[in-house]
């Protein structure tokens, strides 16, 4: 990033760039994000590819005898020179950012300048670079996503039959293993990436279509070379392998961001699940899960002793945010007037990086902490003693009704005895009383012995088929990455 102050503006009200801490920059520009994402969504790269896209057109009209090959091979020789300073100074006297950008690129080309751009309109460039750019931000996803599942896939592996406590209601249940606990968070992430992977492959561009989508200018252009516009349009996009809408009016339509954008939402709803179910698992009063905390790591400018969850907080508090970007795109598509309206144009520019990067961040996180974390089996087994006897009451009141009990009178004989270990718990016993209660219950006594009571209040056994599901969806993780 260059230090270089421009003091002019580009546009009324907008200053050139400026990349150093003396004036306000987005936070994704140096604080979120992965240098690779932000390299997609460079201005440098967007007018690379916007050259590309002029050199594919040139080349289209090369082969229909429009271009000559000295023109166009000026063009190839110079599409990767981009000139930001150059461009934004025409900006700043034409107030036009496409058109600036071709006579910056026409400047560089003697030969080839004159024909950049010929039959087309703004959209038809920026769309299909939007297009190409958000292509590749998913295949990052899609990278970071692969690289999550196959860390949860590893933690599955290793705690599939590990038995931990469950919660509903964010009170105690019956027993989970660990890895079927990760297993949940890993089957919602598994199918973000297969959504992804249908979304890449859906995903077109507007094709050369010209200010209405009539492709009127490109019809005219090729008149007498016997090269239709419609052929023009497929080489075109074929030099990019850019599949590209049939229909399109000055833009292509607007629903495809919003596509991308629930996406996105998507992969933030599973992350935030699993940041906000692992802030809890590190609080004391669960204390199973830990992040990784480094030696020299500060946890409170106020409190020396404090060891906080900052990179699951930090996940929640950006997936809140990409959350809500998809309303915007839904805006964008529901409002566009007729052939198209410019009122999505600036939003457009912060929400599509600014959800890629924003995810990127988040995923980049999750790696780390499923990489590093601290699982304490001590705290584990502490909840489990503590509160897993209440869950084998169901195992009991079976074994009760299956020996010959009442099964109304057996209920309310383990429901009193609940209620009165709940109490001795609450008045901070370490100790769970109710095995003993129960085997000291002569209701209970009558149908099963001590030794059967023992085994059947041993809930660290029930947990079903929990085990043996986790590995098949690990193992479904790694078939497919």
């Amino acid at each position: 990033m260059s230090d270089a102050r421009v003091p002019e503006s580009t546009r009324e009200g907008q200053q050139s760039p400026s990349f150093d801490h003396t004036t306000y920059i987005s936070p994704l520009t140096w604080r979120y994000g992965s240098p690779e994402m932000r390299q997609i969504w460079s201005e440098t790269h967007k007018r690379t590819l916007m050259r590309r896209v002029w050199v594919a057109l040139a080349s289209a009209q090369h082969q229909a005898g429009l271009v000559t090959a000295a023109q166009l091979q000026d063009l190839r020789q110079r599409q990767d020179q981009v000139d930001l300073a150059r461009s934004l100074q025409i900006e700043r006297e034409i107030q036009h950012d496409v058109v600036a950008e071709i006579r910056a690129y026409a400047e560089q080309c003697p030969l080839g300048g004159a024909i950049i751009h010929w039959g087309a309109t703004s959209a038809d460039i920026t769309d299909n670079v939007d297009v190409l750019r958000i292509r590749e931000a998913l295949a990052f996803v899609l990278q970071r996503l692969g690289e999550l599942l196959l860390a949860l896939a590893a933690r599955i592996e290793t705690s599939a039959e590990l038995p931990v406590m469950a919660y509903t209601h964010i009170q105690p249940a019956e027993p989970t293993t660990l890895g079927y606990r990760f297993a949940v968070y890993a089957q919602d992430l598994l199918e973000d990436y297969n959504d992804a992977k249908t979304l890449v492959a859906a995903l077109r561009g507007k094709g050369m279509k010209g200010a209405t989508g009539t492709q009127a200018s490109f019809q005219e252009i090729l008149r007498g070379t016997g090269v239709s516009a419609a052929e023009l349009e497929a080489e075109t996009m074929r030099q990019l392998s850019l599949p590209y809408f049939t229909i399109a009016t000055q833009t292509y339509q607007r629903r495809q961001d919003l596509r991308v954008m629930q996406l996105l939402a998507a992969v933030a709803a599973s992350l935030h699940k699993f940041a906000l179910d692992f802030r809890l698992m590190q609080s004391p009063a669960f204390g199973e899960w830990s992040e990784p905390f480094g030696r020299q790591q500060v946890g409170s400018s106020a409190m020396p002793f404090k060891r906080n969850p900052i990179n699951m907080e930090n996940v929640s508090s950006l997936a809140r945010y990409v959350a809500a970007l998809p309303a915007i795109a839904w805006d964008n598509a529901a409002n566009t007037i007729l052939e198209r309206t410019l009122d999505d144009s600036a939003n457009r520019r912060l929400f599509l990086p600014e959800g890629f990067l924003l995810v990127d961040e988040m995923l980049r996180r999750a790696i780390r902490v499923v990489d590093g974390m601290s699982l304490d089996e001590s705290a584990m087994t502490a909840n489990l003693q503590r509160y897993a006897p209440f869950a084998a009451t169901e195992r009991v009141l079976m074994a009760l009704v299956a020996a010959g009990a009442d099964r109304q009178q057996a209920h309310e004989w383990l429901r009193q005895a609940s209620l009165q270990a709940w109490e001795t718990l609450r008045n901070g016993a370490d100790h769970n009383p109710l095995p003993d209660l129960l085997i000291a219950d002569p209701s209970i006594q009558k149908y099963l012995a001590a030794d059967r009571l023992q085994t059947l209040m041993d809930a660290k056994s029930h947990v079903g088929t929990a085990p043996q599901r986790a590995l098949t969806l690990a193992q479904t993780i790694r078939d497919l990455l």
